[in-house]
């Protein structure tokens, strides 16, 4: 500062009279910051030794009264208000200096001596709070607490003990997919933006900052033309969704749903799955490595489960194939990374769930053959948040929890979950405590429900009544502690929480709907076809006579057509059969056919010549 002082200095008066400059002539100010610090420092040691003899003083004031023998009630009323006023006087001023000084901060005494200029400063804005009731008597003891504090801390430790209050579920939206199931969700790592993917071969994505509260999608398309979507999934640094459908060829698209990558199809002739470039029969589910952002998972009804590159689509990395107890090939419904991305692991049709080293192909690393019953569609596998546990929901009605570890038995098990769709997921809630599950219901066989189970001892903490149809997909996205659900009848609904949720689905509730805007309302009025236009309408008659006489004069309409040309052409015109033989001939011989419909009258036409002219038939027979 000092030195753009000096810098600007003061110029010339008669330019700053030129200019218009009149402020000029003052010098600027110097500001000597270690004089200021020390200054504030000082102040705040005389306003905290301050503070601390006025509480010693009513201490002893206090006590002193308890002691004392009362006197009459109007001297001993006289004196506790002068004791008042002179009480409200030292805090007045303490605190009109600690509002002075407010805004100096960073300087001054020790931790206690601040501890105590905030305390006199909160009293001093209780007085002002309360000046209508004479608040009156000594400040607080330091023990104290005030109700409500302890009323938070009363939730907070009940929170800890009750998990089920860190359920997000006081409020919902739902957004309008289509109508049929809505098999895929998935959220961005940040929460902005969410997709949802159906049977109806539809993606659409939805984004929270953007929409208002008609809660419309913002694109809409059909990446895979006709098949249903299995799974959709951002990747970890969420700027490339991976697209999974009934078809063999998983697709990645970028953020707005243009195509990135199409993975290849194999050659299904092969037998040997390892010699093939990709998958060659439908996909059944896939997912991103959590840590690296360029490479994924997919598995398939050919057998295998593969791990590709986005750089690469013309061949897979490393391929794994599961087999059943005699060596047979399986088919995997699901499969899944573990937290650190060093673990593959998939459920099979044949019941078990095969874990792999990620770098090691050939042998699995971790298995169960009888994690759930056989011939049944295991629909999904996940982690927990500490890598330590896998969570596996079966098409066999259970959700089960196991530590790898010892994988012969699941530590926990649940079951009556009814499940009829082959991707029906579970999820932990973000403090790894609660494991998440819906249940699929028939048609007019009640409501689909979201369980919520307690990791520990796998009690059910809570259930919510979604909708009429099955609970397909669920998600409980970490960061902004919102439960996406997606459901049989086309829905998906976000459950949240004002308090405990950040951001999603509040942003959009609080937004109006758009008003339609004016020009598209006129145009569906009327509609203007171009013959009502007066340019283009005839005029309607009036009368026929003035019209004739009118055409009359009209030279082009009063024209006699031309004669028809007999023989050769003369005027200029050309005759019609030309003047050829062959069109002479044809003219006057083959198309000249007198009228032979009546022969009596053709014979009789004759008769008179024959009379008077006798030659073809009495002078032959005289003869």
């Amino acid at each position: 500062l000092v030195a753009d002082a000096e810098m600007l200095g003061t110029p010339d008066p008669e330019l700053a009279a030129t200019m218009g400059f009149s402020g000029f002539g003052k010098k600027a100010r110097t500001f000597d910051l270690e004089a200021m610090f020390e200054q504030t420092r000082r102040t705040a040691v005389e306003r905290s030794r301050k503070v601390l003899e006025a509480r010693e003083r009513e201490k002893e004031e206090q006590t002193e009264k308890e002691f004392r023998i009362p006197f009459t009630d109007s001297s001993a009323s006289a004196s506790s208000a002068t004791r008042a006023g002179s009480t409200l006087t030292e805090r007045e001023a303490v605190g009109s200096e600690s509002e002075d000084d407010s805004n100096e901060a960073l300087s001054g005494p020790s931790m206690q001596s601040q501890s105590s200029v905030k305390g006199a400063a909160e009293d001093t804005d209780d007085d002002d709070d309360d000046e209508d009731e004479e608040f009156i008597g000594p400040p607080l003891p330091p023990g104290f607490k005030d109700s409500d504090d302890d009323n938070d801390n009363d939730d907070t430790e009940e929170e800890d003990n009750n998990p089920v209050k860190k359920i997000p579920d006081s409020h919902e939206i739902t957004l309008q997919h289509g109508t049929k199931t809505v098999s895929a969700l998935g959220l961005d790592p940040s929460g902005a933006r969410l997709i949802t993917g159906g049977y109806d071969y539809d993606v659409k994505f939805w984004d929270f900052a953007g929409m208002d509260a008609s809660l419309q999608a913002f694109r809409s398309l059909q990446p895979c033309e006709c098949h249903q979507i299995k799974s959709l999934q951002y990747s970890s640094t969420g700027d490339v969704i991976l697209v999974v459908s009934g078809n063999s060829q998983a697709k990645v698209l970028d953020r707005d749903g243009f195509p990135v990558m199409e993975c290849i199809k194999g050659d299904q002739y092969i037998v040997d799955m390892t010699n093939t470039k990709g998958h060659t029969a439908m996909l059944n589910s896939g997912c991103w490595h959590p840590k690296i952002k360029e490479e994924f998972l997919t598995c398939s009804n050919d057998g295998t489960v593969r791990t590709w590159d986005v750089n690469n689509e013309k061949k897979h990395k490393s391929v794994f194939k599961p087999r059943s107890v005699q060596g047979k090939r399986v088919i995997p419904t699901t499969c899944t990374y573990s937290r650190d991305g060093k673990l593959i692991a998939a459920g099979c049709q044949d019941g078990s769930i095969q874990i792999w080293d990620r770098n090691m192909s050939v042998h699995t690393k971790f298995h169960c053959r009888q994690a759930h019953a056989s011939g049944t569609d295991t629909s999904c596998l996940t982690f927990s948040y500490d890598g330590t546990v896998l969570a596996s929901r079966g098409g066999d009605d259970t959700l089960k929890i196991w530590d790898i570890r010892q994988f012969k038995k699941p530590l926990n098990s649940a079951d009556g979950l009814p499940s009829f769709f082959p991707m029906t997921d579970c999820c932990f809630s973000p403090d790894d405590k609660i494991l998440v599950t819906g249940t699929s219901v028939k048609k007019g066989g009640g409501s689909g429900k979201l369980f919520f189970f307690y990791r520990e001892t796998f009690q059910k903490l809570y259930e919510i009544e979604v909708t009429d149809a099955s609970v397909v997909r669920c998600l409980w996205h970490p960061k902004l502690n919102q439960i996406m659900v997606g459901t049989g009848n086309g829905l998906a609904k976000v459950y949240y929480d004002p308090v405990k949720s950040q951001r999603g689905a509040k942003l959009c509730v609080v937004k109006t709907k758009r008003k339609e805007r004016q020009a598209e309302t006129l145009t569906q009025d009327y509609i203007i076809t171009p013959h009502a236009l007066p340019m283009f309408r005839e005029p309607r008659q009036r009368s026929t006579r003035k019209q004739l006489e009118k055409d009359r004069l009209d030279p082009m309409k009063s024209h006699k057509p031309e004669p028809p040309v007999a023989g050769a052409g003369r005027g200029g015109r050309v005759g019609t059969h030309g003047v050829t033989l062959s069109s002479y001939i044809v003219k006057n011989i083959a198309l000249d056919k007198t009228d032979d419909s009546n022969p009596r009258e053709a014979i009789l036409r004759h008769a008179k010549e024959a009379e008077e002219n006798p030659y073809w038939v009495a002078p032959a027979y005289a003869k």
